[in-house]
């Protein structure tokens, strides 16, 4: 019987991606939907885009149509930057023309919406200028505080000079007095126009470090202390005075990306001071469970998939009959490889599970653009080919012929007082469908005379009662006093 009903199994596809796009995952990290073969949408890994925790002040990732602070604490009050597909991270980045930028006011609490100690900060950006000439100016900052009773202009700039980028502190930092209260830190890097790179400046509060870097690399450096060292000397803190706007992209021509503000320098540790475009540790991407047919059997896995030069991907999948119970862990995924031939997982639904990686320097990604779910299902039994059905008092008896196939376990009878709707509960065997099993014959009783019932016979399988087949022809018949 086992090797009958193999052979009647039915080899089946699921298809996921490919033209129909995918609705059908469940959840994804480090994952990001983009153009394959065709045209059609794939699957990759997201790029490395800065991300809001518990110390980002401000944060600009130029995603959406128009600018805007993902954390809250800024409003933007004037704005000259439009989006841009040209991007570093993400699918956008902003597009500055150089006549003015992005002006917004910080709220309480925020760095430049609080007067008092600054305390450590990092201001970090993706920039691609088109021009690098003397005068293009990326932030700006300005204001004043009162020292002594005399008002003291204050202001952090960054701007081009010589194809160099130069920060520019002035009285910012309390008690400091050398060069008139003025700290400049200058890239040791030339920026080329039209080539991007990250830039991160930096104090903190503990050691008095004022640094700079590109691209991770430090470029300038100084320690704003007493002494000018690392140890031995007083560390002059960063106090800002009236509160003012700050201005990104004032008079720069370009892009600019992931423009981010924090309230500390944990960002220099090196798990978040990468700047590969993907990030090594890779993605992941969860289909939803796949309903199938009880008792499936999952044969093979294909996936239309691009995996260049040290990229990988790799597949997982699991199954059973009830997803309800499912969580990250159980049912255990399984590894498969893609195209072979895949033996003992069965169920009712199945689920597929990706780990996408990148090349070494995190510089390229795989994709997936189709993936195809191979499966037998287990085939139902076909319906009786001829049922009749004859009134009594009280009573409808039913007789069929028996499927034709040796798959079927028994039969159940479908009734109701509507042609196709067969919501029956009144006769005594029983509500709607009734398992009367392998038989051929059955009387209902406790129906109502001169009531019309309508009725139909489905086979089940002898592999388990929940594979139904369709549904027999229609019968009626209405019982009656003889």
């Amino acid at each position: 019987m086992g090797a009958v009903n193999s052979a009647r199994a039915e080899e089946k596809i699921v298809t996921l991606g490919g033209k129909s796009g995918w609705p059908e995952l469940e959840s994804s990290a480090g994952v990001a939907r983009g153009t394959g073969r065709f045209g059609y949408e794939c699957l990759q890994l997201a790029t490395n885009s800065r991300s809001v925790g518990s110390k980002t002040d401000l944060l600009i990732d130029f995603e959406g149509s128009v600018p805007e602070d993902l954390v809250g604490n800024y409003e933007v009050k004037d704005n000259a930057i439009v989006r841009s597909p040209k991007a570093k991270m993400g699918s956008g980045a902003g597009l500055s023309r150089g006549t003015k930028g992005i002006r917004l006011s910080g709220g309480e609490g925020s760095l430049f919406g609080t007067s008092g100690i600054a305390g450590s900060f990092l201001i970090e950006f993706w920039l691609n200028p088109s021009i690098a000439e003397n005068g293009e100016r990326v932030f700006s900052w300005r204001s004043s505080r009162t020292v002594s009773n005399s008002p003291m202009y204050q202001m952090i700039s960054a701007g081009f000079y010589k194809n160099h980028l130069e920060w520019d502190f002035t009285n910012v930092f309390n008690g400091y007095d050398a060069d008139n209260g003025n700290i400049k830190i200058a890239s040791y890097s030339t920026i080329i126009p039209n080539v991007w790179t990250h830039h991160a400046i930096s104090f903190d509060e503990d050691t008095g470090l004022l640094e700079y870097r590109i691209n991770g690399r430090l470029e300038a450096l100084k320690y704003v202390t007493s002494n000018g060292r690392e140890v031995g000397g007083s560390v002059y803190m960063p106090i800002l005075g009236v509160i003012a706007d700050i201005d990104i992209c004032p008079g720069y021509t370009g892009l600019i990306d992931d423009f981010r503000i924090q309230r500390s320098v944990h960002t220099q540790t090196a798990v978040d001071m990468r700047y590969d475009t993907y990030a090594r540790d890779g993605g992941r991407f969860v289909t939803k469970p796949i309903m199938v047919s009880q008792d499936a059997r999952l044969t093979k896995v294909d996936v239309s998939l691009s995996t260049p030069s040290q990229t990988s991907v790799l597949l997982y999948v699991r199954s059973g009959d009830n997803y309800f119970s499912w969580d990250e862990d159980e049912p255990e995924w399984i590894p498969v490889r893609n195209h072979a031939s895949i033996d003992d997982i069965k169920g009712m639904y199945f689920q597929l599970a990706a780990d996408l990686y990148p090349d070494g320097s995190g510089s390229v990604s795989p994709s997936v653009m189709q993936v195809d779910l191979h499966f037998k299902e287990v085939a139902a039994p076909l319906p009786p080919f001829k049922v009749t059905a004859e009134a009594g008092d009280g009573e409808i008896t039913l007789s069929w012929s028996h499927s034709v196939d040796n798959l079927t376990g028994g039969y159940y009878i479908y009734y109701g007082d509507r042609p196709g709707e067969y919501l029956g509960a009144e006769a005594l065997q029983g509500e709607s469908p009734v398992d009367v099993g392998n038989v051929n014959k059955i009387t209902f009783s406790g129906l109502k005379n001169g009531k019309i019932y309508y009725f139909a016979v489905a086979a089940y399988s002898n592999l388990d009662r929940r594979i139904t087949g369709i549904r027999s022809v229609e019968v009626y018949a209405r019982p009656m006093k003889k």
